[in-house]
């Protein structure tokens, strides 16, 4: 991808920018002008407890930003997070979104949890959340030229050889994720690989998978659907995978793999072989999302609904480019989020 240089104010938001890779692809945005001369919208849990962002925002020149309040694990709270967005644009008050990074993610590590809905935790943080918010949004998306970068996982794809040293898809059951509504329903409500069957990282690591599946087919179908839109034809969704990298994400793991595995081996890793190894640091991960974010194709257009490991196009699972199970999914997906007419600017959203 070729770099693209502007001068026309935009506004970034960004999903989980306390800690992780949000708050370091933050950190990279105020450090760079051409970045920085953006607005920045930074959602976290907690605005009144945000010390990695707050890091991060002291690293470069003045950013014109807004940090906000979004709970992805509760529908009322994206409601009105995406109102006071949508309304704040529609007034002139901040430009339209040119950047939507889809950051924010979750592991339980087999601690599963649901939320005040009855949710598993993992499918709501990771994706259901997200699809609410950028249905929400889509008012707010930059018509000329927005992009929506999803932080997908190979861990979507049972088949992808990273995953065999987790022995988390070793069963046949595993291997293939949904298949019709039940099995959505399932994995939604956390039945699917529940704590009570597997209560390892393993369990953990599945229900992570399936949720960063449904982001990857909500990334195609997504796509599919602007693409034929009249109003939403030029908006771009492109997908990134960050690697494994030591961050917040690890907080529930047991030590051997939040302090063993990350904060030991994968340094040691990291130090030997610092460019062709699967160990990424956070700096590294953020950016790639950038160049996703910002860059250009040779042809002065980045694809539209391309996937992106290390800067280099790849293909998601085949799993996940199935047309009629996407569609199943967006669909129930859609009964679940509550969305109804008027919500979305989205023509096809049924």
């Amino acid at each position: 991808m070729a770099a693209t240089a502007t001068t026309t104010r935009k506004t970034i938001l960004i999903t989980g920018a306390n800690g992780g890779l949000g708050s370091t692809i933050v950190e990279q945005i105020t450090s760079k002008p051409e970045y920085a001369a953006n607005h920045g919208l930074y959602t976290v849990r907690d605005p009144t407890n945000t010390p990695a962002l707050s890091s991060a925002l002291s690293h470069g020149p003045t950013h014109s930003h807004d940090i906000l309040k979004l709970d992805l694990n509760k529908l009322d709270s994206i409601r009105e997070a995406a109102q006071e967005i949508n309304s704040r644009v529609a007034a002139g008050a901040i430009p339209p979104i040119s950047v939507l990074i889809l950051n924010a993610g979750f592991q339980d590590f087999g601690r599963q949890s649901l939320t005040d809905d009855g949710l598993d935790t993992t499918f709501a943080a990771n994706y259901l959340g997200h699809w609410l918010l950028t249905l929400l949004l889509l008012q707010s998306i930059d018509k000329e030229s927005g992009r929506i970068v999803v932080i997908g996982s190979f861990a979507h794809d049972p088949h992808d050889p990273r995953n065999a040293s987790t022995g988390a898809f070793q069963d046949s059951k595993y291997q293939t994720i949904v298949s019709d509504a039940a099995g959505f329903e399932a994995i939604a409500k956390g039945r699917w690989s529940p704590a009570s069957e597997d209560a390892s990282f393993r369990g953990g690591y599945r229900r992570y998978g399936a949720a960063k599946l449904f982001l990857i087919m909500m990334q195609h179908e997504l796509q599919a659907r602007m693409s034929v839109d009249p109003m939403l034809g030029e908006v771009r969704v492109v997908g990134v995978d960050p690697g494994p990298m030591s961050s917040g994400m690890q907080r529930l793991a047991p030590w051997v793999i939040r302090v063993l595995i990350f904060k030991v081996i994968y340094p040691i890793i990291l130090r030997l072989r610092p460019i062709n190894s699967m160990v990424r640091t956070p700096s590294r991960s953020a950016g790639d999302v950038l160049k996703a974010a910002f860059e250009e194709g040779e042809d002065g257009q980045l694809p539209k609904d391309a996937y992106f490991d290390e800067g280099v196009l790849k293909t998601t699972s085949e799993e996940s480019r199935d047309p009629e199970r996407r569609k199943l999914v967006w669909k129930e997906t859609a009964k679940l989020a509550g969305l109804k007419e008027g919500d979305t600017v989205l023509a096809d959203w049924q």
